[in-house]
């Protein structure tokens, strides 16, 4: 009378996001040279140097004096360089000086920004598998 139906399972994306706990450069902390981490950052502390980050949030207290490189930025301190990023967040307690490029950019009431804000044109999207070319057949 009843039967169960099965239903397909949604896709998976083609590359979900692996879940792991932020990296955390706590206030007083000082680091000197470049960081790379493709996952999370949370930075309180103060950088000098490039900074390629998946994810990265500056605490009030944190500062980046070089270039930063990520996916997705949300500023409260203090930045001096450029920042290259798809989204891009200034808080108002936010201080940059410096060039960002971006698609998404959000700067709140109060924050500080001296520089050039230049947008990033979006890569063309894949083409898809190409159609075979037509083929024309003389009829007899």
């Amino acid at each position: 009378m009843f039967s169960k139906t099965t239903k397909d399972a949604p896709a998976e994306p083609s590359q979900p996001r692996k879940l792991a706990a932020a990296s955390l450069v706590a206030e007083g902390v000082r680091i000197s040279g470049d960081l790379e981490t493709s996952g999370d950052l949370h930075l309180d502390g103060a950088l000098e140097g490039d900074l390629r980050v998946g994810v990265l949030t500056i605490g009030e207290s944190g500062s980046v004096m070089g270039a930063i490189y990520a996916d997705t930025i949300e500023v409260r301190g203090r930045v001096t360089g450029i920042i290259c990023a798809r989204r891009v967040r200034l808080w108002a307690t936010a201080r940059v000086d410096g060039d960002i490029s971006h698609t998404e950019l959000a700067i709140e009431a109060g924050a500080h920004f001296e520089g050039r804000s230049l947008a990033l044109v979006p890569p063309p999207a894949a083409p898809a598998d190409e159609v075979p070319a037509l083929t024309v057949v003389a009829a007899e």
